[in-house]
């Protein structure tokens, strides 16, 4: 995926009411943008941080997006509108092994108890395959991990993929990390016991449990390669 303009470098000041952020760009102005990620952020959002804003197009209320923060020597996507299309276009390219062989994706398709599906996989020689992605970006030791903060949603989404493989279908949860420093994923239990719990149910219950790392630079951003699930 690249981005459609060039990024803007800018200095954060402040991230606050979740999806706003106060920056200084490179001329010196501040100026309010769109942070689009709902999380907690937790290492992401250090006033003085590095970022890298995207130019809204026309009509937008505000003139940027963040995009992109400096963490160390590595940069780490921050917007969660990206990991599906990313794993639409890694689809494409057969760069998830496990999912390889089936036709165009459908997206959003109802499924569950008042819920859509991020990518619904299908083929006439075996089950819909119903494919629920997740955005990382929390790095706390050397492992990313999820979820940041509590998700109830995201609990639910993986009940609902338990009721999918229960029923015959192929169900499976995709973790897409946003950042370069990482060799494994885990999940953050300690923040959200019960998505943890549920975790654990769907394993149980036949869900398939699949996490890539993305490379990542000012350009734009791709499903890089697999990373070990350790919890």
């Amino acid at each position: 995926m690249k981005f459609p303009r060039p990024l803007q470098p800018a200095r954060l000041l402040k991230r606050y009411k979740r999806f706003l952020a106060d920056v200084v760009l490179a001329d010196g102005r501040q100026v309010t943008v769109h942070c689009p990620n709902p999380g907690s952020m937790m290492g992401l959002s250090d006033p003085d941080s590095e970022v890298w804003l995207s130019p809204a197009p026309p009509g937008r209320k505000m003139p940027f997006g963040w995009e992109l923060v400096r963490v160390g020597d590595h940069l780490v996507g921050i917007n969660t509108a990206w990991p599906n299309r990313l794993a639409e276009e890694a689809l494409a390219a057969a760069r998830i092994g496990a999912l390889d062989g089936y036709g165009v994706p459908r997206r959003e398709v109802p499924y569950g108890e008042n819920s859509r599906i991020d990518l619904l996989l299908e083929s006439p020689d075996r089950p819909p395959c119903y494919v629920e992605v997740k955005n990382v970006h929390l790095k706390r030791q050397a492992e990313a991990e999820f979820p940041d903060c509590v998700t109830k949603r995201g609990a639910k989404h993986l009940d609902e993929l338990s009721a999918m493989a229960r029923a015959g279908n192929r169900a499976v949860m995709l973790y897409v990390v946003q950042r370069t420093d990482c060799a494994s994923f885990a999940l953050a239990g300690d923040i959200d016991p019960a998505y943890a719990a549920a975790f654990d149910r769907a394993r149980r219950a036949g869900v398939e449990m699949l996490c890539y790392r993305c490379e990542i630079s000012r350009e734009g951003i791709e499903i890089a390669e697999p990373l070990p699930i350790t919890r």
